[in-house]
């Protein structure tokens, strides 16, 4: 069945390594155990990715372990300038030992030497970000400390498995937080105000296959008194169990099928990420304008390893459904879509 919401809490594998069931759930409801995959460690992949944004600027964090890789990175994206500045630590060979949390729920994630101090803390109540980077751009510190509260009620969670055996990907998607802090670049500081910053969590267990294409976009604010995000995303995975398209409306998940980027195409026939795109769904319950800004564009080769990633943040219009019927129209807010393409 198409958008099989998960209800029973089980343990995430099998004791072959494989899904023990497969679909949606509005919560962390399977218990990840890495000791209980099976396939190579060197194919598991673990990341935290926050964003936090109002309508000016966005910063990006990841804590990210490959095993064979790990990666802390710190991005800050000024939409009124159209300017962006990401700064990407990579370290070979980390073996999973950066011990990245099991759950989502409680737990912390932390990276420390000489060119970096990158902290996600979570007591299960309150998240905090807590960064310093001496040389973010040039000689210019980088350093932040940023409050999480208000986690919606319902989140995306997604149970996809691939096609090759033992592989999955685990993961959830929680959109729509408030956010407060203070952030400084060089000699600048800049506030963040719980009334229009808001945040998301992309958190990601599994073990990947090693060519994949995806697409993912999101979007958080307040509408009218109201709290309203999406999470959209396909391209990887077999997703006939449940699709990673959902609305959120005042903490509450409504789940969409399918959703397509429509992304257009330059004279060359290559995707033009910087001319207007469009979103539309397969049931008729979310059709969007989108108005890029800016591209946040990497592309990194590196022997048989290779991340071409394009995140674009823009303006969305339009319109979702919710589950009742009702229209929820949208104009002018900012959110992301992406495509990105790793040989990984």
């Amino acid at each position: 069945m198409r958008n099989k919401e998960i209800v029973k809490n089980t343990l995430l594998l099998d004791e072959n390594g494989n899904l023990k069931q497969k679909g949606f759930a509005k919560s962390l409801i399977l218990d990840y155990k890495k000791d209980m995959i099976k396939a190579k460690k060197s194919r598991i992949k673990e990341w935290d990715y926050y964003l936090v944004y109002n309508k000016e600027i966005a910063l990006c964090f990841t804590i990210d372990d490959n095993t064979y890789m790990g990666l802390t990175s710190v991005s800050v994206i000024d939409f009124k300038n159209k300017k962006e500045k990401t700064t990407s630590l990579i370290k070979f060979f980390t073996g999973g030992k950066t011990n990245l949390p099991e759950s989502s729920k409680e737990g912390d994630a932390e990276v420390k030497n000489k060119k970096i101090s990158i902290a996600f803390f979570n007591d299960g109540k309150t998240r905090n970000i807590k960064v310093t980077m001496p040389k973010f751009y040039k000689d210019m510190k980088f350093s932040c400390d940023l409050t999480l509260t208000e986690e919606p009620n319902e989140s995306l969670v997604i149970v996809t498995p691939f096609e090759k055996d033992k592989h999955f990907y685990y993961n959830q998607k929680i959109i729509g937080m408030v956010a407060e802090g203070i952030f400084t670049i060089g000699d600048r500081e800049f506030q963040f105000d719980k009334q229009d910053t808001r945040a998301l969590l992309d958190w990601g267990r599994g073990v990947w296959t090693y060519k994949n294409t995806w697409y993912w976009g999101a979007l958080c604010t307040n509408v009218d008194g109201h709290e309203v995000g999406f999470n959209i995303g396909y391209g990887f995975g077999d997703t006939t169990h449940a699709s990673e398209n959902a609305i959120f409306y005042d903490g509450v998940m409504h789940k969409l099928d399918d959703v397509v980027f429509n992304i257009p195409k330059n004279a060359k026939g290559k995707d033009d990420f910087l001319s207007d795109w469009t979103f539309t769904s397969s049931d008729g319950r979310f059709e969007m304008d989108f108005k890029p800004i800016i591209d946040r564009a990497a592309d990194t080769n590196v022997l048989i390893l290779r991340s071409n990633q394009h995140q674009v943040f823009g303006l969305f219009t339009g319109y979702f459904i919710l589950d009742d019927g009702t229209k929820v129209e949208i104009k002018n807010e900012i959110g992301f879509a992406e495509k990105v393409f790793n040989k990984w």
